[in-house]
């Protein structure tokens, strides 16, 4: 099933219909800027917990369905112009939009991402605001939190998992311990996926890898080099007709 879109006045959805009959579902805040107020969740009772992380991302519990809802928000040097409102050059290339299709197209492909549920989008004149729900992935952990227990196993399966989603032409620009999740049987799930990109192959793919190497570091300074080291044994160990990393 195709995603759909639902429009009212300045806000914007963009939504898989299987897992999100409608937008203006009676136990849903009213559509428009409340979906991306967490206070207006919680006053529903549909706020469950959090997650940490710019953001903050809240669970969501709506009848049977167990969702996240992440806010975009900026870091560093453009935080302090807005943490909140982004520059408006069209409803396809807000960053709510463009993810909400990246996700889509992975999990259509069958690798491990949580399911896309909607992309919500609030125009105000020259900017935006948005967020993002997917379908929580319950009883996992960020892999930063398995640090200390990963066996040589785990971390080869996490580098397996890396190179599927390379060989599926992800750059993923923000891979780090916190985006790659560890479900209770040890399956592991890559997260985030706001500004990445699909592109042919380049030297994306070790600076991904550097860049999880350097989370490691944080995470784990005493070891982070032999946990890289089993994380990458695990990459090579993917068969692929073009050369490895």
């Amino acid at each position: 099933m195709s995603l759909s879109t639902y429009h009212h006045r300045d806000a914007h959805i963009l939504y898989d219909p299987a897992r999100l009959a409608q937008p203006d579902l009676p136990i849903l805040p009213a559509f428009g800027e409340a979906w991306l107020d967490p206070d207006a969740w919680a006053e529903r009772g549909l706020v469950v917990g959090s997650a940490p992380g710019r953001g903050a991302s809240q669970f969501l519990a709506v009848d049977d369905h167990q969702w996240v809802l992440r806010p975009y928000r900026r870091g560093g040097m453009a935080a302090k112009v807005s943490q909140a409102n982004y520059l408006w050059t069209g409803l396809e290339r807000t960053r709510g939009f463009r993810e909400m299709r990246l996700t889509r197209a992975l999990f259509e492909q069958g690798l491990p991402v949580p399911a896309p549920v909607a992309a919500i989008v609030v125009r105000r004149g020259i900017t935006y605001r948005a967020a993002l729900i997917t379908e929580r992935l319950t009883k996992s952990q960020a892999l930063a939190e398995r640090l200390a227990s990963a066996s040589p196993r785990l971390l080869a399966d996490v580098g397996a998992t890396i190179r599927r989603f390379h060989d599926a032409g992800l750059d993923h620009v923000d891979l780090n311990a916190r985006n790659l999740l560890v479900s209770a049987d040890d399956k592991v799930w890559l997260i985030d996926f706001d500004r990445c990109r699909l592109r042919s192959e380049g030297a994306w793919r070790q600076r991904n890898l550097l860049r999880l190497k350097r989370s490691l570091l944080r995470f784990s300074p005493a070891n982070a080099e032999p946990f890289f080291t089993a994380l990458v044994d695990g990459y090579r160990s993917v068969p692929a007709d073009h050369d490895k990393v």
